[in-house]
């Protein structure tokens, strides 16, 4: 018994030790960034588990006529929300903590806002995965338990990827290894039976659905999370630090893009269209930041030029963080309030940047240059005149100071924010810069009331670009590979029951026509032939040979095949596809309806091809699905491969044996 015990221990070990060599996987125990992830995971579940709670109360105080037990229910739900409120609270302070991500640098610099992954629950698809396979394919399950097991490793190792292009690939890798398990596995007729549970990434609400485009948008949303990981921890003390944070902001918002232009329907709040255009503006507003950031690290001089330069690019960085939609209703509920103070901090910062080196152009170069009219929002003649320029330098310089110190303000009044200290350090420096500029030129005999000085005009240098993720730069294989080719062998398809066919040696060949390659298709076959009378029908797949698999073979492989059979004859294994009549029809009705529309006119035929769509969009999946923007090929596709040919004229790509 011991020995047993010892023994499934062992396996076990095993097993967690191989989901966990993946060399982009980060087990939950290695680093902070690793802990916070699993602390997010067990706040998750809690909420789970209270929402349910909450949900069966309050079913039970909608059905009771009870009094008593009306208020024992309600009592109940005021605690159920108690907790709720707490779980949020605590997890809204997870998902602010982000000294986590920040880089390990001793450099001083205002910190990036990362996104922490959308958590999931384990799924096992083991037992749905075998019974299609039973019953759609017509294969024994049990061969293929390696590839189930790999898919389930798979999964396992993308929950906890590593904070590098390793994880990256990781995550994009299981995204690709998706679209074949929806092609083999996922059909509109009969439904696979598997749930797949994320929580919001932000509030830990748990979503739950049947749909893979689910799971494929959760995925896509942890890329772009973990992009933003990435660029937060980098080292900005360096020029390549900072191109590196710069390639990772906008591959973020990129990502995120991407999500919102190509699923709809979102059941979770941070997939929705306004929490993904909020993400995208975050993003390129720190790309805008780290463009500043450059141009500060690499002026050296301290030229008039130089000094306009980094007060317009400041003025940039405060105009594009001012257009974030985290003040709308329905994100201010919902972003956390780290964030919030975080963003309004930043623009007050980067407003009081802008005057500053504003101040220090017309202050320390007096009448050397001309103020051109680019530097202001409004139009202003030149002048030469170095009261003037003292006059406008000091009103810029008390703008920085009071800029600077709302933005402490604001800082002051977040709780999170106070614990960063690297922020407070950054805040507090620019504001003693500020303020002893502006002690260096107050006179005491200056009597001179200060204007109010103009905001400066944002311009910069590098435009910040959204660049889509690139899913060919990870190359993966199909893990059900062995089912067969995916344009024939898919989920979509209709498949009868495989047939072996017996065919003998004969004088004028076996009477039959091949076309193809992988699987090679029967083309034809010859009336009164023998491969007619053993029962063979032109449209079958021949998917063994005297039960060597060919499904991958080519042509002149089965050939060779079937002629060197022995004297006993060959066995051949077919499939063949019931519903081959109907598509091929569909797809001549299609090409007719294409080639008649070419006769209308534009107005016509564009109302066509729209009511094609909307009687197509019933068999999405679900309620949360991809756009479909490839219908056409997708029927192209079906008309290209011939499921019933009629036997006539052999073609050049066509051979009679």
């Amino acid at each position: 018994f011991f020995c047993f015990v010892f023994l499934q221990h062992v396996s076990q070990l095993e097993k967690h030790n191989r989901t966990y060599t993946d060399p982009g996987c980060d087990p939950l125990a290695q680093t902070q960034r690793s802990k916070l992830q699993h602390r997010r995971a067990r706040i998750n579940q809690q909420i789970n588990k209270e929402m349910r709670m909450r949900t069966g109360a309050e079913n039970l105080f909608r059905a009771t006529t009870n009094n008593k037990v009306k208020e024992t229910v309600a009592l109940e739900l005021s605690f159920v929300n108690s907790n709720l409120q707490l779980l949020k609270e605590e997890l809204e302070e997870l998902n602010s903590s982000m000294d986590v991500y920040q880089t390990d640098s001793e450099a001083v610099n205002v910190p990036m806002i990362p996104l922490g992954l959308k958590e999931t629950k384990e799924v096992d698809v083991t037992v749905a995965i075998k019974d299609f396979i039973c019953e759609h394919y017509g294969e024994d399950s049990f061969l293929y338990d390696k590839e189930i097991k790999e898919l389930m490793e798979l999964r396992q190792a993308m929950r906890t990827p590593s904070r590098n292009q390793a994880g990256l690939e990781l995550l994009m890798e299981y995204y690709n290894q998706l679209y074949y398990l929806d092609q083999r596995f996922f059909s509109a007729q009969k439904n696979l039976g598997v749930h797949f549970h994320w929580y919001d990434s932000l509030t830990g609400v748990p979503s739950c659905q049947r749909a893979l485009a689910f799971e494929k948008g959760s995925v896509l949303f942890n890329i772009g999370a973990l992009y933003t990981q990435i660029g937060a921890r980098q080292d900005r003390s360096a020029t390549a630090g900072i191109d590196r944070a710069i390639d990772a902001f906008q591959r973020a918002a990129g990502a995120f893009n991407y999500l919102k232009e190509n699923f709809s329907n979102a059941p979770s709040l941070d997939m929705s269209s306004p929490s993904l255009c909020m993400l995208v503006r975050l993003m390129l507003a720190q790309v805008q930041e780290c463009v500043f950031e450059r141009i500060t690290l690499t002026t050296q001089d301290t030229h008039f030029t130089s000094q306009l330069r980094l007060a317009q690019e400041a003025a940039r960085v405060s105009k594009y963080i001012l257009q974030q939609t985290m003040t709308q209703p329905l994100m201010k509920d919902y972003v956390p309030f780290s964030w919030v103070s975080m963003v309004q901090v930043k623009s007050e910062h980067f407003r009081a940047l802008s005057h500053y080196y504003a101040a220090v152009a017309l202050c320390d170069h007096m009448c050397k240059y001309k103020i051109y009219s680019h530097l202001y929002s409004h139009s202003l003649k030149p002048f030469f005149n170095n009261n003037f320029c003292l006059h406008e330098g000091k009103a810029h310089l008390r703008r920085a100071v009071i800029r600077h110190e709302e933005a402490m303000r604001v800082h002051s009044l977040c709780k999170i924010l106070r614990k960063m200290d690297i922020l407070q350090d950054v805040l507090s420096a620019t504001h003693k810069r500020s303020l002893d500029k502006y002690s260096e030129l107050d006179r005491e005999d200056d009597f001179d009331e200060i204007a109010e000085a103009p905001e400066i005009q944002s311009h910069t240098h590098q435009k910040p670009d959204i660049i889509p993720p690139n899913f060919s730069t990870v190359k993966v294989t199909d893990i059900f590979q062995r089912l067969g080719p995916l344009s024939v062998f898919c989920a979509r398809a209709r498949w009868g029951p495989m047939r072996v066919i017996c065919l003998n040696k004969r004088e004028g060949g076996l009477g039959l026509t091949l076309r193809g390659d992988s699987p090679v298709l029967v083309a034809g076959v010859v009336p009164g032939g023998w491969a007619e009378e053993a029962g063979l029908r032109e449209g079958d797949y021949i998917v063994a040979v005297d039960g060597k698999d060919c499904k991958w073979a080519k042509h002149g492989e089965v050939v060779h095949m079937l002629k060197s059979c022995s004297d006993r004859g060959v066995e051949i294994s077919v499939v063949t596809l019931h519903s081959h009549d109907t598509q091929v029809n569909m797809c001549m009705s299609y090409v007719g309806a294409v080639m008649l529309s070419l006769c209308s006119d534009k107005e016509n035929t564009r109302h066509r091809l729209l009511s094609g769509a909307k009687g197509q969009s019933s068999a999405s999946l679900l309620n949360w699905n991809r756009k479909k923007k490839r219908e056409g090929s997708t029927i192209t596709k079906r008309l290209g491969s011939a499921f019933s040919l009629s036997f006539g004229s052999i073609r050049d790509t066509e051979a009679m044996y």
